[in-house]
């Protein structure tokens, strides 16, 4: 067996492609599945099979559309309520894909009718011979949150992940890799994960708290008192998913002409640009928002975090972040922005006044006669701290 990892740092997720060498196995696709099909073509091999972990909170899967169009089985928990074509499954009842076993685990926690897959490799000379994909269940040195089906379910659900996460170890090999979903940056975790590249269930099983914590309650009341906060487009994921979301349209479009730019300006649309903040603040269009590309590592989560759901939305910034933030926005659902694309904010609406921010350092600050306010400020607690607060 093999496994092909294909990353979505943004969103601090992976997804799986899972071969013997002639047909794979996709766990939890991202909607932009060309990435997904380019490590199937590399590997030389035909995407025969699409599973689900979960109906995902936090990106839009493109789990229907690549089994459309590999002719795939799309499997999806039998317990889920879906409006699409796809084959249920039941804990317990294995699949072959190819020479490989696959059982689907009953993980609740994450949600109600999470699944893990156990995936097997009866070959002696595989380079896996077993893996557990655990979606947003086991991760490395976490597990995922239980909050986000709503508040009446948290706690139980805590009680839960800590039960079904014992179960799926109990039921796997400890030299078997883990390979999780969530936890690579994604709010879908609790608390940071570890900062690993790789574990096995044998090593979880040492030093993995949901798992050496004896004390149910007392695990879940640590769960419950570091949940933090979870970007706003969630609400939105897993309805989507549900319904079975269609392919992304990735392509830049034809910049939005000068004279539409200003109107959008002057109403107040939201027209985000994407260069760095330091040359936002030397100079950019009155109206616009900054929301820096950079290396796209948080764009996503918190620009979906403070936009209106199904707002108008035009991004301004050379072609290559924009090419590359409509990528990203596409896999939560915020499809099709318009573009102003060009690196003179200037130059894109000419009738629209430049401003500025003052740059400057305290000591300037101070020197201005502005007043300063200091407030208390608590940081988020990490890896199951107290939290900290400071302030004057």
């Amino acid at each position: 067996m093999d496994v092909v990892v294909v990353e979505t740092t943004p969103l601090g997720d992976r997804s799986y492609l899972v071969h013997d060498g002639t047909v794979a196995l996709v766990i939890d696709p991202q909607r932009d599945t060309d990435r997904v099909e380019s490590a199937a073509r590399a590997a030389g091999v035909a995407i025969t099979h699409v599973a689900e972990t979960h109906l995902h909170n936090d990106y839009l899967t493109g789990g229907l559309i690549l089994a459309r169009d590999h002719g795939a089985r799309y499997l999806v928990n039998a317990a889920d309520k879906v409006a699409f074509q796809h084959e249920p499954i039941v804990p317990g009842q294995a699949f072959a894909v190819g020479r490989l076993s696959v059982k689907p685990v009953a993980t609740p926690g994450h949600t109600h009718t999470h699944l893990a897959y156990i995936v097997s490799d009866p070959d002696p000379g595989a380079g896996v011979r077993q893996a557990v994909f655990s979606g947003g269940s086991l991760l490395y040195g976490s597990v995922g949150r239980t909050d986000l089906i709503g508040p009446e379910d948290t706690a139980g659900l805590a009680h839960e992940q800590y039960s079904s996460v014992r179960r799926l170890v109990a039921e796997a090999a400890p030299d078997a890799i883990l390979y999780p979903t969530h936890g690579f940056g994604s709010f879908c975790s609790i608390g940071p994960a570890s900062r690993i590249a790789a574990s096995t269930i044998g090593e979880q099983a040492a030093t993995n708290h949901a798992l050496t914590d004896p004390d149910e309650d007392h695990f879940v009341r640590h769960l419950l008192a570091n949940i933090a906060a979870y970007p706003s487009y969630y609400a939105h994921m897993s309805p989507l998913n549900a319904l079975g979301p269609g392919p992304a349209t990735l392509q830049v479009p034809e910049s939005v002409e000068s004279a539409e730019l200003e109107r959008r300006l002057e109403a107040g649309e939201w027209v985000v640009d994407l260069r760095n903040r330091v040359a936002f603040a030397a100079s950019h269009l009155r109206g616009s928002v900054a929301f820096e590309y950079g290396t796209g590592s948080s764009f996503t989560s918190y620009l979906g975090w403070v936009l209106p759901w199904n707002q108008p939305l035009t991004l301004l910034g050379a072609h290559d972040d924009v090419e590359k933030a409509i990528r990203d926005l596409a896999r939560i659902g915020i499809d099709s922005p318009d573009a102003a694309v060009g690196d003179d904010p200037g130059a894109l609406a000419p009738a629209t006044a430049l401003v500025q921010y003052p740059i400057t350092d305290w000591a300037g600050w101070s020197g201005t006669g502005l007043p300063v306010k200091q407030f208390w400020t608590c940081a988020e607690p990490r890896n199951f701290p107290p939290p900290m607060c400071s302030g004057p």
